[in-house]
């Protein structure tokens, strides 16, 4: 039996309709505190930008001269390098720590905290000095039989140069902090996890590597991120060995014709560009590891200044349309 369905009177509809074209329009609440401090913000901005590009002691134009120079070009390369080999190097031996961390053997979880104890309680530069001198306490490096005869030998100064050194150290300091973050993250996945792979009869490197770690990157791929752009630029203390990375190049280059501040403005500019690099990566690879956490995934910088100019030209289009406001 069909239902019936109720209907308005058209003088009822008429009424209704009158009513509603006589409310006055909702009109948005005027934040005036939020567009005040929005233009201060901007007045000091504009101020501070002015006061950089018209200031005659940046030497600007010396500054586009050493851009792309040789040796800055050289010392880039390197710091790139240094920080692509300490980031993996790092990750894939804390990656060792947290699992020893994690492991219910009282001696690898002893050695690893004693690791990660001893590596992020002594600052970075004296470490670097410590193994950069290590051919004080060991002045040869051997290998052979235990408590027997050696097959060869090798003096440490001709083994370890400034650029190896830097990597043994920076290596072994970043991987302590790697330590904590994948083990953080580890931590964050769910145990029913673990417990549903044991018993569906997933071994436990197994259950790890395809379980529990592709959930964990939701919570490492933010702190590594973090990690990658403060490596970047913590490699510069590796100019203290010689190294001739990109600071030691610009320092290099101002010894010689003293323009001290355009030079470093150098490396400045360089060290800006390649961490927003970083950081648009960063983002696009949490983006990723997003993918089921939530209905939709995050809109891109792209997606998001096409909505914001569509906005713009909607309210441009109002404003000037007959009877805008």
């Amino acid at each position: 039996m069909p239902t019936p369905t109720a209907t308005v009177p058209p003088s009822t509809a008429t009424s209704i309709t009158s009513d509603a074209s006589a409310l006055p329009p909702i009109v948005p609440r005027r934040r005036t505190g939020r567009q005040v401090s929005a233009a201060v913000a901007l007045l000091v901005f504009a101020m501070v930008l002015t006061s950089v590009v018209r200031n005659e002691a940046f030497q600007w134009d010396v500054v586009g001269k050493h851009f792309t120079t040789s040796a800055v070009l050289d010392g880039l390369l390197l710091t790139l390098w240094l920080t692509g080999a300490v980031m993996v190097l790092g990750f894939l031996l804390g990656t060792v720590l947290a699992v020893m961390r994690l492991s219910t053997n009282p001696v690898l979880r002893t050695l690893s905290w004693g690791y990660v104890w001893i590596f992020r309680s002594t600052p970075l530069l004296v470490q670097l000095l410590f193994w950069f001198n290590i051919g004080a306490l060991y002045p040869t490096l051997g290998l052979g039989i235990p408590y027997g005869p050696e097959l060869f030998t090798v003096k440490t100064v001709n083994l370890l140069g400034p650029t190896l050194t830097a990597v043994i150290g920076l290596t072994l300091h970043e991987s302590a902090y790697a330590c904590e973050v994948v083990r953080g993250g580890i931590l964050s996945v769910d145990s029913g996890q673990t417990e549903a792979a044991q018993a569906l009869g997933l071994s436990r490197f197994r259950t790890l590597r395809r379980i529990v770690v592709p959930q964990a990157m939701r919570s490492i791929v933010p702190t590594a991120g973090n990690m990658l752009i403060g490596t970047l630029k913590g490699t510069s203390i590796v100019s203290v060995l010689a190294v001739h990375d990109l600071l030691y190049s610009v320092q290099l280059t101002y010894n010689q014709n003293y323009q001290v501040i355009p030079l470093l403005m150098v490396a400045t500019l360089w060290y800006i560009a390649v961490t927003t690099v970083l950081s648009a990566g960063q983002f696009y690879v949490e983006r990723y590891y997003a993918r089921g956490t939530s209905r939709g995934l995050p809109p891109t910088p792209l997606a998001q200044l096409r909505v914001r100019l569509a906005v713009a030209r909607a309210r441009l289009r109002t404003l000037t349309s007959p009877g805008g406001r």
